[in-house]
Protein backbone atom coordinates (compact mmCIF):
# COMPACT_ATOMS: atom_id res chain seq x y z
CA UNK A 1 0.00 0.00 0.00
CA UNK A 2 1.12 3.70 -0.67
CA UNK A 3 2.32 6.07 2.67
CA UNK A 4 -1.06 7.16 3.97
CA UNK A 5 -0.35 11.20 2.85
CA UNK A 6 -3.19 12.62 0.22
CA UNK A 7 -3.97 15.89 -0.63
CA UNK A 8 -7.41 16.91 -1.64
CA UNK A 9 -8.63 20.42 -3.99
CA UNK A 10 -11.33 21.50 -2.93
CA UNK A 11 -13.69 22.40 -6.63
CA UNK A 12 -16.73 23.91 -4.38
CA UNK A 13 -14.37 25.71 -1.98
CA UNK A 14 -12.94 27.62 -4.96
CA UNK A 15 -16.76 28.01 -6.38
CA UNK A 16 -17.11 29.76 -2.73
CA UNK A 17 -14.40 31.73 -2.64
CA UNK A 18 -14.89 33.21 -6.07
CA UNK A 19 -18.25 34.00 -5.02
CA UNK A 20 -17.42 35.89 -2.03
CA UNK A 21 -15.18 37.68 -4.74
CA UNK A 22 -17.97 38.80 -6.13
CA UNK A 23 -19.91 40.06 -3.09
CA UNK A 24 -16.93 41.89 -2.15
CA UNK A 25 -16.36 43.67 -5.62
CA UNK A 26 -20.37 43.09 -7.31
CA UNK A 27 -19.48 45.83 -10.03
CA UNK A 28 -15.65 44.74 -11.19
CA UNK A 29 -14.85 41.80 -13.48
CA UNK A 30 -12.79 38.85 -12.40
CA UNK A 31 -9.31 38.00 -13.68
CA UNK A 32 -9.14 34.78 -11.63
CA UNK A 33 -5.18 34.19 -10.94
CA UNK A 34 -3.95 30.45 -11.70
CA UNK A 35 -0.40 31.26 -11.62
CA UNK A 36 2.31 28.83 -10.65
CA UNK A 37 0.11 26.21 -11.41
CA UNK A 38 -2.81 27.74 -9.56
CA UNK A 39 -1.25 28.55 -6.94
CA UNK A 40 -0.12 24.64 -6.54
CA UNK A 41 -3.55 23.21 -6.66
CA UNK A 42 -3.17 22.32 -10.30
CA UNK A 43 -4.91 24.01 -13.10
CA UNK A 44 -6.38 21.23 -14.54
CA UNK A 45 -7.66 20.60 -11.01
CA UNK A 46 -9.19 23.99 -10.13
CA UNK A 47 -10.59 24.46 -13.62
CA UNK A 48 -13.85 23.58 -12.65
CA UNK A 49 -14.39 25.22 -9.23
CA UNK A 50 -13.06 28.99 -11.17
CA UNK A 51 -14.86 28.75 -14.65
CA UNK A 52 -17.63 31.20 -13.64
CA UNK A 53 -14.79 33.35 -13.65
CA UNK A 54 -14.67 36.42 -15.95
CA UNK A 55 -10.70 35.76 -17.09
CA UNK A 56 -7.66 33.93 -15.83
CA UNK A 57 -4.60 35.70 -14.96
CA UNK A 58 -1.39 33.49 -14.95
CA UNK A 59 2.13 33.80 -16.24
CA UNK A 60 2.82 31.19 -18.54
CA UNK A 61 2.34 30.63 -22.33
CA UNK A 62 2.22 27.05 -21.64
CA UNK A 63 -0.62 27.22 -18.77
CA UNK A 64 -2.44 29.44 -20.91
CA UNK A 65 -2.17 27.20 -23.62
CA UNK A 66 -3.69 23.92 -21.46
CA UNK A 67 -6.73 26.66 -20.41
CA UNK A 68 -8.25 26.57 -23.77
CA UNK A 69 -7.46 22.95 -24.15
CA UNK A 70 -9.64 22.71 -21.54
CA UNK A 71 -12.08 24.68 -23.13
CA UNK A 72 -12.20 28.23 -21.82
CA UNK A 73 -12.68 30.63 -24.35
CA UNK A 74 -13.14 33.59 -22.31
CA UNK A 75 -9.74 35.92 -21.56
CA UNK A 76 -6.57 34.88 -20.80
CA UNK A 77 -3.89 37.39 -19.10
CA UNK A 78 -0.20 37.09 -19.39
CA UNK A 79 0.50 38.70 -15.87
CA UNK A 80 3.95 39.45 -16.77
CA UNK A 81 3.67 39.38 -20.43
CA UNK A 82 6.17 38.00 -22.71
CA UNK A 83 9.55 37.93 -23.08
CA UNK A 84 10.86 37.30 -26.28
CA UNK A 85 9.16 38.30 -29.69
CA UNK A 86 8.78 34.49 -31.14
CA UNK A 87 6.18 34.22 -28.05
CA UNK A 88 3.94 37.21 -29.84
CA UNK A 89 2.44 34.53 -32.55
CA UNK A 90 1.23 32.21 -29.74
CA UNK A 91 -0.65 34.88 -28.06
CA UNK A 92 -2.23 35.84 -30.95
CA UNK A 93 -2.88 32.26 -31.96
CA UNK A 94 -4.41 31.63 -28.45
CA UNK A 95 -6.58 34.99 -28.32
CA UNK A 96 -4.08 36.13 -25.04
CA UNK A 97 -3.98 39.60 -23.51
CA UNK A 98 -0.68 40.92 -22.33
CA UNK A 99 0.43 42.64 -20.20
CA UNK A 100 3.18 45.32 -20.99
CA UNK A 101 5.69 46.84 -18.46
CA UNK A 102 8.80 47.58 -20.27
CA UNK A 103 10.07 49.71 -23.68
CA UNK A 104 11.57 46.34 -24.45
CA UNK A 105 7.91 44.58 -25.10
CA UNK A 106 6.74 47.06 -27.20
CA UNK A 107 9.66 46.50 -29.28
CA UNK A 108 9.26 43.18 -29.65
CA UNK A 109 5.68 43.78 -30.49
CA UNK A 110 6.94 45.93 -33.21
CA UNK A 111 9.02 43.64 -34.98
CA UNK A 112 6.76 40.84 -34.27
CA UNK A 113 4.06 42.55 -36.49
CA UNK A 114 0.84 40.54 -35.32
CA UNK A 115 -1.90 40.62 -37.63
CA UNK A 116 -4.59 41.57 -35.41
CA UNK A 117 -5.11 44.15 -32.57
CA UNK A 118 -3.81 42.76 -29.24
CA UNK A 119 -5.37 43.64 -26.05
CA UNK A 120 -3.15 45.06 -23.68
CA UNK A 121 -2.66 46.28 -19.82
CA UNK A 122 -0.17 48.77 -19.83
CA UNK A 123 1.18 48.36 -16.48
CA UNK A 124 2.10 51.58 -14.41
CA UNK A 125 5.24 51.43 -11.62
CA UNK A 126 3.10 53.55 -8.30
CA UNK A 127 5.37 52.43 -5.98
CA UNK A 128 6.36 48.78 -6.26
CA UNK A 129 9.25 49.54 -7.71
CA UNK A 130 9.38 45.36 -9.36
CA UNK A 131 7.71 45.95 -12.65
CA UNK A 132 6.19 48.78 -15.12
CA UNK A 133 6.42 51.62 -16.42
CA UNK A 134 7.64 54.96 -13.89
CA UNK A 135 4.82 57.37 -13.88
CA UNK A 136 6.65 60.08 -15.82
CA UNK A 137 7.35 57.63 -18.29
CA UNK A 138 3.85 56.05 -18.32
CA UNK A 139 1.63 58.66 -20.61
CA UNK A 140 4.29 58.11 -23.65
CA UNK A 141 4.26 54.77 -23.25
CA UNK A 142 0.54 54.65 -23.41
CA UNK A 143 0.54 56.88 -26.26
CA UNK A 144 3.17 54.90 -28.22
CA UNK A 145 1.03 51.65 -27.51
CA UNK A 146 -1.63 53.71 -28.93
CA UNK A 147 -0.03 54.32 -32.62
CA UNK A 148 0.87 50.16 -32.64
CA UNK A 149 -1.52 48.94 -35.35
CA UNK A 150 -0.73 45.74 -33.68
CA UNK A 151 -2.12 46.72 -30.07
CA UNK A 152 -6.44 46.98 -29.78
CA UNK A 153 -7.76 47.86 -26.20
CA UNK A 154 -5.59 49.37 -23.75
CA UNK A 155 -6.41 48.57 -19.88
CA UNK A 156 -4.45 50.79 -16.84
CA UNK A 157 -2.62 48.50 -14.59
CA UNK A 158 -1.08 48.35 -11.30
CA UNK A 159 -0.26 46.71 -8.75
CA UNK A 160 -0.29 47.34 -4.73
CA UNK A 161 2.67 46.32 -2.48
CA UNK A 162 0.36 47.53 1.13
CA UNK A 163 -2.62 46.97 0.42
CA UNK A 164 -2.78 44.23 3.57
CA UNK A 165 -0.87 46.44 5.59
CA UNK A 166 -1.27 49.99 8.23
CA UNK A 167 0.25 51.64 4.98
CA UNK A 168 -2.09 51.06 2.39
CA UNK A 169 -2.89 52.02 -0.95
CA UNK A 170 -3.62 56.23 -0.76
CA UNK A 171 -0.09 56.93 -2.25
CA UNK A 172 -0.34 54.68 -5.08
CA UNK A 173 -3.90 55.57 -5.84
CA UNK A 174 -2.60 59.51 -6.16
CA UNK A 175 0.11 57.96 -8.30
CA UNK A 176 -1.84 55.91 -10.64
CA UNK A 177 -4.52 59.09 -10.99
CA UNK A 178 -2.16 61.70 -11.69
CA UNK A 179 -0.54 59.33 -14.34
CA UNK A 180 -3.48 58.54 -15.86
CA UNK A 181 -5.71 61.43 -16.16
CA UNK A 182 -7.49 62.00 -19.00
CA UNK A 183 -6.47 58.75 -20.87
CA UNK A 184 -9.27 56.92 -21.89
CA UNK A 185 -9.65 53.04 -21.05
CA UNK A 186 -10.94 50.64 -18.13
CA UNK A 187 -8.52 50.26 -15.62
CA UNK A 188 -6.82 46.75 -13.42
CA UNK A 189 -5.40 47.38 -9.75
CA UNK A 190 -6.97 44.91 -7.02
CA UNK A 191 -4.97 42.43 -6.03
CA UNK A 192 -6.21 39.99 -2.96
CA UNK A 193 -6.05 42.46 -0.31
CA UNK A 194 -7.38 45.59 -2.67
CA UNK A 195 -10.36 43.02 -3.15
CA UNK A 196 -11.21 42.39 0.57
CA UNK A 197 -10.23 45.79 1.90
CA UNK A 198 -10.14 48.88 -0.72
CA UNK A 199 -13.52 49.22 -2.45
CA UNK A 200 -12.20 52.39 -3.57
CA UNK A 201 -9.60 50.45 -6.02
CA UNK A 202 -11.94 47.84 -7.66
CA UNK A 203 -12.29 49.88 -10.56
CA UNK A 204 -13.24 47.61 -13.66
CA UNK A 205 -11.41 44.52 -12.88
CA UNK A 206 -9.77 42.49 -9.63
CA UNK A 207 -7.15 40.10 -9.97
CA UNK A 208 -7.60 38.17 -6.84
CA UNK A 209 -5.14 35.71 -5.84
CA UNK A 210 -4.61 34.06 -2.76
CA UNK A 211 -8.29 34.43 -1.11
CA UNK A 212 -9.46 32.42 -4.34
CA UNK A 213 -7.63 29.61 -2.66
CA UNK A 214 -8.76 29.97 0.83
CA UNK A 215 -5.54 31.77 2.25
CA UNK A 216 -5.04 35.61 3.99
CA UNK A 217 -3.22 37.89 2.28
CA UNK A 218 -1.63 38.81 5.52
CA UNK A 219 -0.45 35.61 6.31
CA UNK A 220 -2.92 36.02 9.47
CA UNK A 221 -6.62 33.27 9.73
CA UNK A 222 -7.65 35.91 11.97
CA UNK A 223 -8.01 38.44 9.21
CA UNK A 224 -10.72 36.52 6.56
CA UNK A 225 -12.13 34.38 9.45
CA UNK A 226 -15.40 36.50 9.23
CA UNK A 227 -15.67 36.50 4.97
CA UNK A 228 -16.51 33.19 4.11
CA UNK A 229 -13.76 32.01 2.49
CA UNK A 230 -13.01 28.10 1.91
CA UNK A 231 -9.62 26.43 1.99
CA UNK A 232 -9.59 24.65 -1.27
CA UNK A 233 -6.30 22.36 -0.54
CA UNK A 234 -6.11 19.94 2.60
CA UNK A 235 -3.35 17.82 3.50
CA UNK A 236 -3.63 14.73 5.49
CA UNK A 237 -1.83 11.71 6.49
CA UNK A 238 -2.10 9.12 9.50
CA UNK A 239 0.12 8.04 12.68
CA UNK A 240 2.08 5.80 11.45
CA UNK A 241 4.26 5.36 14.95
CA UNK A 242 4.02 6.37 18.68
CA UNK A 243 6.88 6.96 21.44
CA UNK A 244 6.26 7.18 25.00
CA UNK A 245 8.78 9.71 26.40
CA UNK A 246 10.18 9.95 29.59
CA UNK A 247 11.83 13.38 31.20
CA UNK A 248 14.67 14.46 29.60
CA UNK A 249 13.78 12.24 25.70
CA UNK A 250 14.53 14.28 23.18
CA UNK A 251 13.00 13.93 20.22
CA UNK A 252 14.28 14.49 16.07
CA UNK A 253 17.45 15.65 14.49
CA UNK A 254 19.72 17.92 16.15
CA UNK A 255 17.46 17.05 19.62
CA UNK A 256 15.82 20.13 19.21
CA UNK A 257 12.44 18.90 21.74
CA UNK A 258 13.18 17.88 24.78
CA UNK A 259 10.54 16.13 27.08
CA UNK A 260 9.78 17.61 30.67
CA UNK A 261 7.37 15.21 31.40
CA UNK A 262 5.92 11.46 30.55
CA UNK A 263 4.28 12.06 27.37
CA UNK A 264 3.30 10.26 24.09
CA UNK A 265 4.00 11.47 20.77
CA UNK A 266 3.03 10.01 17.50
CA UNK A 267 4.89 9.82 14.35
CA UNK A 268 3.30 11.19 11.19
CA UNK A 269 3.89 10.19 7.51
CA UNK A 270 4.79 13.45 6.33
CA UNK A 271 7.65 16.10 5.84
CA UNK A 272 9.86 18.29 3.58
CA UNK A 273 10.01 16.08 0.80
CA UNK A 274 6.09 16.17 0.57
CA UNK A 275 6.08 20.17 0.92
CA UNK A 276 5.70 20.42 4.49
CA UNK A 277 7.84 23.35 6.07
CA UNK A 278 10.90 21.95 7.55
CA UNK A 279 12.17 25.09 9.51
CA UNK A 280 8.10 24.55 11.23
CA UNK A 281 8.46 25.07 14.92
CA UNK A 282 8.60 21.83 16.96
CA UNK A 283 9.80 23.67 19.82
CA UNK A 284 9.40 26.74 22.05
CA UNK A 285 6.93 29.29 22.20
CA UNK A 286 5.47 29.08 18.60
CA UNK A 287 4.70 25.28 17.81
CA UNK A 288 3.35 24.48 14.70
CA UNK A 289 0.01 23.11 15.39
CA UNK A 290 -1.76 19.64 13.89
CA UNK A 291 -4.50 17.82 14.05
CA UNK A 292 -4.71 14.14 15.04
CA UNK A 293 -8.42 12.86 14.85
CA UNK A 294 -9.76 16.62 14.98
CA UNK A 295 -8.35 17.41 18.00
CA UNK A 296 -5.57 20.42 17.85
CA UNK A 297 -2.43 19.55 19.51
CA UNK A 298 1.41 20.63 18.26
CA UNK A 299 4.80 19.70 16.48
CA UNK A 300 7.60 18.24 18.69
CA UNK A 301 10.91 18.48 16.89
CA UNK A 302 12.69 18.76 13.89
CA UNK A 303 10.54 18.06 10.52
CA UNK A 304 12.45 15.06 9.04
CA UNK A 305 12.15 14.79 4.79
CA UNK A 306 9.92 11.47 5.27
CA UNK A 307 7.84 11.86 8.87
CA UNK A 308 6.74 14.62 11.86
CA UNK A 309 6.20 13.93 15.23
CA UNK A 310 4.21 15.69 17.10
CA UNK A 311 2.31 15.85 20.97
CA UNK A 312 -0.55 13.26 21.72
CA UNK A 313 -1.03 14.62 24.90
CA UNK A 314 -4.71 16.22 23.92
CA UNK A 315 -5.54 13.14 22.39
CA UNK A 316 -4.81 9.98 24.59
CA UNK A 317 -7.03 7.94 22.10
CA UNK A 318 -4.68 8.25 19.24
CA UNK A 319 -2.66 5.14 18.23
CA UNK A 320 -1.42 3.78 14.65
CA UNK A 321 -3.98 4.86 11.55
CA UNK A 322 -5.46 7.51 13.21
CA UNK A 323 -6.06 10.22 11.19
CA UNK A 324 -3.84 13.41 10.86
CA UNK A 325 -4.73 16.83 9.12
CA UNK A 326 -2.21 18.77 8.25
CA UNK A 327 -3.78 22.10 7.04
CA UNK A 328 -7.53 22.29 5.67
CA UNK A 329 -10.92 22.04 7.00
CA UNK A 330 -10.45 22.82 10.52
CA UNK A 331 -6.72 24.16 10.56
CA UNK A 332 -5.71 27.09 8.43
CA UNK A 333 -2.61 26.42 6.25
CA UNK A 334 -1.81 30.20 7.20
CA UNK A 335 -1.35 28.89 10.87
CA UNK A 336 0.77 26.45 10.01
CA UNK A 337 2.84 28.76 7.71
CA UNK A 338 3.10 31.47 10.76
CA UNK A 339 4.59 29.02 12.74
CA UNK A 340 7.05 28.18 10.32
CA UNK A 341 8.08 31.79 9.47
CA UNK A 342 6.24 32.18 6.21
CA UNK A 343 3.02 32.70 4.41
CA UNK A 344 0.58 30.33 3.03
CA UNK A 345 1.35 31.16 -0.78
CA UNK A 346 4.46 29.28 -0.25
CA UNK A 347 3.04 26.26 1.66
CA UNK A 348 0.07 25.52 -1.27
CA UNK A 349 2.82 26.23 -3.80
CA UNK A 350 5.31 23.72 -2.28
CA UNK A 351 3.46 20.94 -2.30
CA UNK A 352 5.04 17.87 -3.52
CA UNK A 353 4.17 16.10 -6.95
CA UNK A 354 5.14 12.67 -5.21
CA UNK A 355 1.73 13.56 -2.88
CA UNK A 356 -1.63 11.23 -4.47
CA UNK A 357 -3.41 14.15 -4.64
CA UNK A 358 -7.66 13.86 -5.56
CA UNK A 359 -10.41 16.07 -6.12
CA UNK A 360 -13.47 17.07 -4.67
CA UNK A 361 -15.67 17.77 -7.76
CA UNK A 362 -18.30 20.28 -7.71
CA UNK A 363 -21.55 19.50 -7.74
CA UNK A 364 -24.75 20.98 -9.34
CA UNK A 365 -26.26 21.01 -5.68
CA UNK A 366 -22.81 22.73 -4.81
CA UNK A 367 -23.01 25.25 -7.70
CA UNK A 368 -26.56 25.96 -7.00
CA UNK A 369 -25.82 26.96 -3.73
CA UNK A 370 -22.60 29.07 -4.42
CA UNK A 371 -24.97 31.28 -7.11
CA UNK A 372 -27.98 31.36 -4.75
CA UNK A 373 -30.27 29.57 -6.84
Amino acid sequence: MPRPIHAVIHQPALANNLEVVRRHAPDARVWAVVKANAYGHGIRRAFAGLKATDGFGLLDLDEAVLLRELGWQGPILLLEGFFQPQDVPLIEQYRLTTAIHCEEQLRMLELARPKGPLPIQLKLNTGMNRLGFRPAQYRAAWERARTLSCVGSIVHMTHFSDADSPRGIAHQIQAFETATANLPGEASLSNSAAVLWHPSAHRNWVRPGVILYGGSPTGLSADIAETGLQPAMSLHSELIGVQDLQPGDTVGYGSMYTADRPMRIGVVACGYADGYPRHAAGWGERRAPVLVDGVRTELVGRVSMDMLCVDLTPCPKARVGTPVTLWGHGLPIDDVAAASGTVGYELMCALAPRVPTTVATLTTADSAAVHGA
